[in-house]
């Protein structure tokens, strides 16, 4: 049967991208070697956030008289807590299968590599080969846990974000290699939920992609929570012992040995390009991504590619707008749809991590505007003078704003706190209709809720502050 779209993988670029090709009216087909839905909801986003729910409930518990409410008996049930995990993921597919369904496309179970221009090989979980045409093949097999020569991941000393969804029971004690988002939940979730943490962190700070004061915050709150953080620091070799692991740390003032359970390997990923056929077409590879232009066509025609195995962030959220954006230029080009979609502006993507404070960001860094030769006008409100926050007991962190002092552009805002994730999307709309700090401070905000403290920290670079 040919096609007029073939997507391999089923995440939130893949399975997008199907969706949005089936509405344009191309015949569709998306293939799937694992679980529809992908990383992102198996093994992700989605369960991920389960987790930290259960880590946020027990850290209620443990605090309720703060709230006037005294809880005695309380137990963690950890198979339980991973259970209602894996039920949620498990859930979010099954939404993927009926989205699937709803929007005729049809689902091959297999993997997939280019066998030819505008054929895909897919071999069946029996062993069997068909072939498939399309006029379009769209790449979006996204990314995997990425292996430090000196820190393989075997599952059992060594552990990568699919076992630590997954261990069957908590471990008392763990290490976790990386602070990024992924190194950050999981250290907060364990912690929560009694296992004694410690971060090892290789650059001078956690979370290094954010802000300074984000990272200064973090750190301040995780060391309050009992989060033992080494920074400047790196895992130079791991072994077994008869009770975990041993780890030996170089740090500044020499090396270290630490003992755990297990060592979670949270060193950033690796994009899914082997095996896919590539070099059978010659599409264009560089430092283990895809190469493509700004609507996601590779060198090779009629071969595209979206996620986390093109350069960019490796975001659920970025990869799904990637696959409409390289669907719709498909679309466009076979006049199909009636006018051309915007390039993702990749200065304008949010980025959230789900830690408890929760972080959200977007645009430049204080450090990056002023690099970029901007004149800044910089405003810090913390949430110790939110109302919502005091109300809520959750008074740890602030918003920062940066703005350009000259026109009044809004350049970047950076948030930790209560919910900060769904506040962020306030400056990424803004930043897309190009607004300036008078808009924002001429709309009026709801109170009390922890949104309005964006109006607060404009007022606060401006000189206007009424609440601090």
């Amino acid at each position: 049967m040919a096609y007029d779209v073939i997507v391999i993988g089923s995440g939130p670029g893949g399975y997008v991208a199907a969706i949005r090709a089936s509405q344009l009216g191309f015949k569709t087909a998306i293939v799937e070697k694992e679980s529809l839905g992908g990383i992102c909801l198996n093994w992700g986003c989605i369960p991920t956030k389960a987790l930290l729910k259960s880590a946020q409930v027990v850290e209620y518990i443990n605090h309720s008289k703060d709230y006037g409410v005294t809880v005695e008996g309380s137990a963690v049930d950890f198979p339980a807590v991973i259970k209602r995990s894996r039920g949620a993921a498990d859930k979010m597919s099954k939404g993927v299968q009926f989205l699937m369904k709803k929007n005729k496309i049809d689902v091959i179970m297999g993997t997939a590599k280019l066998k030819a221009k505008g054929q895909v090989e897919i071999t069946d979980k029996d062993g069997k080969v068909s072939v498939q045409d399309a006029k379009h093949i769209i790449l979006a097999t996204g990314a995997r846990a990425r292996e430090l020569p000196n820190l393989k991941i075997d599952g059992k000393n060594v552990i990568g974000y699919r076992q630590a969804m997954n261990l069957p029971t908590q471990p008392k004690s763990m290490i976790v290699v990386g602070s990024g988002a992924i190194g950050v939940e999981f250290a907060y979730f364990y912690a929560a939920l009694g296992t004694k943490v410690t971060i090892v962190e290789f650059m001078p700070r956690i979370v290094p992609v954010e802000d300074e004061d984000i990272s200064k915050e973090l750190e301040k709150i995780y060391k309050k929570k009992g989060i033992e953080i080494m920074t400047n620091a790196s895992v130079e070799a791991v072994e077994g012992t008869k009770n975990g692991v041993k780890a030996k740390v170089k740090t500044a003032t020499g090396e270290v040995t630490l003992e755990a359970d297990v060592v979670l390997s949270a060193v950033g990923i690796s994009a899914n390009i082997e095996g896919l056929g590539l070099e059978t077409l010659g599409v264009k590879t560089d430092k283990g991504k895809v190469l493509v232009d700004p609507y996601y066509s590779t060198n090779v025609p009629g071969v595209y590619a979206i996620g986390d195995m093109v350069p960019g962030p490796a975001l659920a959220h970025a990869a799904s707008k990637e696959g409409i954006v390289c669907v719709e230029q498909i679309a466009y080009n076979e006049k199909k749809y009636d006018h051309k979609p915007h390039p993702i502006d990749y200065n304008n993507v949010p980025g959230c991590t789900f830690c408890s404070p929760e972080i959200a960001s977007v645009g430049y860094t204080e450090k990056q505007a002023k690099e970029a030769g901007y004149e800044v006008k910089v405003g810090k409100f913390p949430f110790t003078a939110s109302g919502k926050a005091v109300g809520a007991g959750a008074t740890e962190g602030f918003v920062k704003v940066i703005f350009d002092a000259k026109y009044g552009e809004w350049l970047g805002t950076h948030m930790i706190g209560m919910n900060v994730t769904e506040a962020i999307e306030q400056t990424v709309t803004a930043r897309t209709l190009e607004t300036t700090y008078m808009e924002v401070l001429n709309s009026i905000h709801p109170h009390p809720t922890m949104s309005e403290s964006v109006k607060d920290a404009i007022e606060v670079a401006y000189g206007e502050a009424i609440h601090l």
